[in-house]
């Protein structure tokens, strides 16, 4: 693409998100590649660091078949988002979705609530990976010199124990779905970065679509030499850390330098993926503080322009809540873990609700969105919503033999009470939700019957526009 298209093509995106109700204040630089890489980078980060829960939850089959599963089943959604996203390409993300597609009496609230979930959920999804190229290294390796021994092909795709679990064997399969679901939790953050990109209502749902299939056959192959070298369970979930992960690579090639040696491919994805995450979660931090949802707004929503056009003050905002929450790693790793689990839990949520709102609208205000689902929405959307329910279940169970302590929904629970109180405090007062201009307002989707203080609040909005 020439500099003079790249021009039109922002001036249009420009155009676009001013409809939205906001700006451009951030430079397009961002294309395709670069989103599908944000989402897509860790895969053999995010089914490593957590492979202990799929080993004890039954092994092989749990690993490779629970993958691929969790990949249709996370596709749904990321088709379902992308529909949503080609109308509304704006950094705002999932709590702007829900404020434009519920109605005036809830929209307001969805949003609030929308955007909390979707800060803690980046916050601690960026934790999580922070603390704790490379396939073809890692397959070459384990393949070559497989010093634990070969399995054959029924281990490798076949094998099933569950015994280690303590569950039933049927619900233990589905614990073991944890880290694919993971590595997926973190696909509707691309959609943070749309005020970056160029043309977004056609890249960041080609972004989001290909993201899936792309990592799924990543994962096969990163998850299948392991498979086919894997070392003996019990012995790999005898290591009192928890994290098998550097014991499982040192036995598969036979010595502690060819085991680190891969372990630190698996460290070096993880800090590559921990900047794209983190770049992420401070474009949605910024978004939040954009539309006076967070203490001290005013300085959290402002641009460097001398660092180009970086939101620093949402940067360091977002740095500082993962360095304050990771502290609490040195007392407590079951305190660390709830907020890996809530993470999933918080972005899930976040994107399942503006789903959920569609469907309950009849999908009628996706009529016009420029990548539309078709016939096929209702089923999509129904199975995304389906899968997020089920999944933030999973995370609220141990991981382990059911006697252990899983304090995710506990965190989760906390982090709403909290999110609640600073509404009742400062947000009823001066949270009006995102902007809306004249235009967008006049669009069918806010044309509803149920909204008698329409005028009242769009004037009110034009005001403070102004």
């Amino acid at each position: 693409m020439s500099l003079k298209d790249d021009f039109d093509v922002d001036a249009v995106a420009r155009t676009g998100l001013e409809k939205l109700g906001y700006k451009q204040e951030m430079t397009r630089k961002l294309n395709v590649s670069q989103q599908v890489t944000l989402a897509i980078m860790a895969v053999p980060y995010g089914l490593a660091a957590p492979i202990a829960t799929s080993l004890v939850a039954g092994g092989p089959v749990v690993i490779i078949w629970g993958w691929i599963l969790v990949s249709v089943l996370t596709q749904t959604l990321a088709l379902s988002l992308a529909e949503i996203c080609s109308k509304y390409p704006t950094s705002a993300g999932a709590y702007y979705w829900c404020y434009r597609l519920a109605s005036p009496r809830t929209r307001l609230l969805a949003s609030w609530i929308n955007g909390w979930l979707t800060v803690v959920g980046v916050w601690t999804i960026a934790l999580s990976v922070t603390f704790v190229e490379s396939f073809e290294v890692i397959l070459i390796c384990l393949s070559a010199k497989a010093a634990a021994g070969r399995r054959p092909i029924s281990f490798a795709l076949g094998n099933f124990d569950p015994s280690y679990s303590g569950w039933t064997p049927g619900w233990s399969f589905f614990i073991g779905l944890l880290p694919p679901a993971y590595t997926f939790s973190a696909i509707g953050m691309i959609a943070n970065m749309a005020e970056e990109v160029h043309n977004p209502s056609e890249i960041l749902p080609k972004a989001m679509i290909w993201s899936i299939p792309i990592g799924a056959l990543s994962g096969v192959v990163f998850l299948l030499p392991i498979l086919f070298t894997l070392p003996d369970v019990a012995i790999l979930l005898q290591v009192s850390s928890g994290q098998p992960i550097g014991v499982m690579f040192t036995l598969i090639m036979g010595s502690r330098a060819g085991g680190f040696g891969l372990w630190f491919i698996i460290f070096g994805i993880g800090m590559f993926c921990a900047i794209s995450i983190s770049c992420a979660a401070s474009r949605a931090t910024w978004a939040f503080a954009r539309d006076k949802a967070i203490p001290f707004h005013q300085s959290f929503s402002k641009i460097s322009p001398h660092l180009d056009d970086v939101p620093v003050n949402a940067l360091l905002l977002s740095t500082v809540i993962q360095i304050l929450l990771g502290l609490i790693y040195l007392g407590s790793s079951a305190a660390f873990n709830a907020f890996v689990g809530v993470a999933v839990m918080c972005l899930g949520a976040s994107y399942a609700m503006p789903v959920a709102i569609l469907l309950l609208n009849g999908r009628k205000d996706m009529h016009d969105a420029p990548f539309n689902l078709g016939r096929f929405g209702t089923v999509i959307n129904a199975v995304a919503v389906l899968w997020i329910m089920f999944a933030i279940v999973l995370f609220s169970m141990p991981a382990g033999h059911p006697s252990h302590k899983n304090y995710a929904s506990v965190v989760f629970v906390g982090f709403g009470v909290i999110s609640a109180l600073w509404y009742l405090i400062n947000g009823r007062f001066y949270y009006t939700g995102p902007p809306i201009t004249e235009e967008s307002a006049g669009s069918s989707d806010f044309n509803r019957s149920d909204s008698p203080s329409f005028e009242g609040e769009l004037k009110s909005r034009r005001s403070c526009m102004s």
